[in-house]
C-alpha cells in the first residue's frame, strides 16, 4: 500500500463524505493503517495530516470549516471499548453516536444555527466542545473543551450534535469582552426566536456571568425585548382570535388599599387578568423567592375572586389559538363565580 492507496481494505460505511476525510486513530486501524503508516502519510509533503491528537485529515491543504468541526468532536469523543465508532447517540437503539456525550457549543453552535451575529464556522479561532467535568481532556489546537457538571440534551443540527441555545450563548459570552458582540448575540437570540429572553438570563447566571458589567447591561436590554415581543403576541392573541378587548398594562387595587401589582392584560366585567411569565430571576437562589411571591398574589386575586391566567412566551408563539382557548374558557366561567370584590385599575 503507497501513499495514494485509498483505504478500501474493508467496504465503505455509510459515512457522510466529511465524515470519511476526518478519521481517528481507532477508524484508521479498522481500515487496517497502523500509527506507523499514519504518521508516515502526515510528513511533510505527505497526502495527510494531523489536525490533533489522534485525528487526521485523508487530504493535503487547509481543512474546511466542517472538518474542523468534526474534527473537534472526534477528538472530545469518548466511547467505551467495543463499540462501533459510527453507531448512533446515546439513548438511541444502537447506543452511543460517534461522537459520544460531547457536543458543540459557544459561537461554533452559534455559527452553525446561521446566527447572523456568530462568526463564520471557519474563521473561528477556538471550537467550544461542552463535555462531562469528569472527562480528562484538554484543549489543545483549535478546540476549546467546556466542562459541564451536567450536560444538557442535545439539538442535532445539520447531523452535528449541539447544546441548545441558552447553553450556547453562555458558553460565548464566557469568552466575549466586547459589549456590542454580547449584545447583538442576545438579540438575535431572542428576536429571531431561538430561545426566551428567560432561559438565555438563567443560563447567563449559571454561568457566573450576571458580575459583569458589560452582561449586565446586555441582559437589562434582552429582558426589554422579550417583554415587548411577548407583550406584540399577547395583542396579536387577542385580536386575532375575537377575544374581546381588555384593558392592557394596568395596576390593580384595592379600594383605599395596597397595591396588588400589575398586569399584562384585564377584563374588569368578568374580572380575568392575564400575565406573561417573562420575569425571570437573575440568580437561582432567587428563583424560589420569586415564585413564592408569584403564588401568594395569586392567591390574593383570586381569594378577592379575580382569575388569574399566566401564558409563558413560548406558548404564545408556537400556539396561539391554544393560549385563547384558555383565556376564552376564564372568561366564559366568570359568569358561574361569584362577584368580585371591587377593585381599583390604574394605568401601570
Amino acid at each position: 500500500m503507497d501513499h495514494d492507496t485509498p483505504l478500501s481494505a474493508r467496504p465503505p460505511r455509510p459515512l457522510d463524505t466529511v465524515r470519511r476525510r476526518v478519521l481517528t486513530t481507532r477508524q484508521l486501524r479498522e481500515y487496517g493503517v497502523g500509527g506507523a503508516e499514519a504518521a508516515d502519510r502526515c510528513r511533510p509533503g505527505g497526502p495527510w495530516q494531523q489536525l490533533l491528537p489522534g485525528v487526521f485529515l485523508l487530504h493535503p491543504g487547509p481543512p474546511t470549516g466542517e472538518e474542523r468541526l468534526h474534527a473537534a468532536l472526534l477528538y472530545t469523543a469518548h466511547r467505551p471499548q467495543g463499540v462501533p465508532s459510527q453507531s448512533r447517540r446515546a439513548g438511541s437503539a444502537a447506543g452511543p453516536g460517534p461522537y459520544g456525550e460531547a457536543m458543540v457549543t459557544g459561537l461554533a453552535a452559534l455559527a452553525l444555527r446561521r446566527f447572523a451575529a456568530a462568526p463564520p464556522l471557519l474563521s473561528l479561532d477556538r471550537i467550544g466542545v461542552l463535555v462531562p467535568r469528569t472527562r480528562r481532556l484538554r484543549s489543545t489546537g483549535f478546540v476549546q473543551v467546556v466542562r459541564a457538571v451536567e450536560l444538557p440534551e442535545p439539538q442535532e443540527v445539520t447531523g452535528v450534535p449541539v447544546a441548545p441555545v441558552p447553553r450556547a450563548l453562555a458558553d460565548a459570552v464566557t469568552r466575549l469582552q466586547e459589549p456590542v458582540a454580547v449584545r447583538r448575540l442576545l438579540t438575535e437570540a431572542v428576536r429571531g426566536s431561538h430561545c426566551e429572553a428567560g432561559a438565555a438570563v438563567r443560563e447567563l447566571a449559571r454561568a457566573r456571568l450576571l458580575t459583569r458589567p458589560h452582561v449586565v447591561d446586555a441582559v437589562d436590554s434582552l429582558l426589554a425585548e422579550g417583554r415587548a415581543i411577548a407583550e406584540a403576541a399577547l395583542y396579536a392573541m387577542v385580536r386575532g382570535h375575537g377575544l374581546p378587548e381588555p384593558v392592557w398594562n394596568v395596576e390593580l387595587r384595592t379600594a383605599g388599599g395596597p397595591s396588588l401589582g400589575g398586569v399584562d392584560a384585564y377584563w374588569p366585567e368578568q374580572a380575568v387578568a392575564v400575565e406573561i411569565d417573562v420575569r425571570s430571576p437573575c440568580a437561582e437562589a432567587d428563583a424560589d423567592a420569586v415564585r413564592r411571591d408569584r403564588a401568594r398574589r395569586r392567591e390574593l386575586l383570586e381569594r378577592l375572586g379575580i382569575t388569574v391566567v399566566h401564558l409563558s412566551p413560548t406558548r404564545l408563539r408556537e400556539a396561539p389559538a391554544e393560549q385563547a382557548a384558555v383565556v376564552r374558557t376564564a372568561l366564559i366561567t366568570a359568569e358561574d363565580r361569584d362577584p368580585a370584590a371591587y377593585v381599583v385599575v390604574l394605568p401601570r
